[in-house]
């Protein structure tokens, strides 16, 4: 059986990335902030525990929590967002909370996760965003969720230089129907969820690592420019 682990899963693309893999008969880990969320995912049977990936005290205690895995394939979820343009400087705050739960976190759980990946010659891919992409910026909306996301894509640029025997993917999830992209987004979680899935095993497994590695790839597969 195969172990996927879902760091963010209680609730929009974490939770039917929990729901399709358990369906598909993976086992599945998965994270969640609150016991709300835990029991959200329990009930589809994923196993769970909770973590607030904007705390790093919380995230602390996840390799000890993962000590002995081989984990296939582990997906790091979780992120808010913020719409504010450059016009409208974020507070404090507001910086920290983005820049905690899209990079922080990620960077804090990388290490703790990596080498448990490597024991499957497993995959570890972040959800990232079209919004990332230098290239392809055609407006200041959402200025500190891009640059966020942007980050987070260096994360992911810079990790196979230390854990090389780990395929690492960003992955953009499309524009989907989410408490954060809102009901006027064209790309439903289920089928988002789907097309990243078959994204994830097409690039899997050590024959495919040279040609994929650190890649930025959209839900459907092809390549999003940085």
């Amino acid at each position: 059986m195969k172990t996927v682990l879902i760091l963010g899963a209680s609730r929009g693309i974490g939770f039917e990335f929990a729901r399709q893999y358990v369906a598909d008969g993976w086992r599945v880990l998965a994270t969640a902030r609150d016991d709300e969320g835990c029991a959200k995912l329990q009930a589809v049977g994923a196993e769970t525990f909770k973590l607030d990936v904007a705390k790093p005290a919380s995230v602390s205690g996840l390799s000890w929590r993962l000590d002995g895995e081989k984990i296939d394939v582990a997906l790091y979820v979780a992120g808010v967002m913020e719409r504010a343009s450059p016009q409208t400087p974020p507070t404090q705050q507001v910086f920290d909370d983005v820049m905690r739960a899209n990079v922080l976190g990620a960077m804090q759980a990388l290490p703790q996760v990596a080498p448990w990946v490597a024991e499957a010659d497993g995959t570890f891919a972040f959800v990232s965003s079209r919004m990332a992409s230098l290239e392809l910026t055609d407006n200041g909306r959402a200025a500190l969720y891009k640059v966020s996301k942007a980050a987070l894509n260096m994360v992911v640029r810079t990790a196979p230089f230390d854990f090389p025997n780990v395929t690492w993917l960003a992955l953009s999830p499309g524009w989907v129907q989410t408490d954060m992209g809102g009901d006027a987004a064209p790309l439903a979680v289920q089928d988002s969820v789907t097309q990243m899935r078959a994204t994830l095993e097409a690039a899997s497994g050590a024959k495919q690592r040279a040609a994929m590695q650190g890649q930025f790839l959209n839900y459907d597969g092809t390549t999003l420019p940085w």
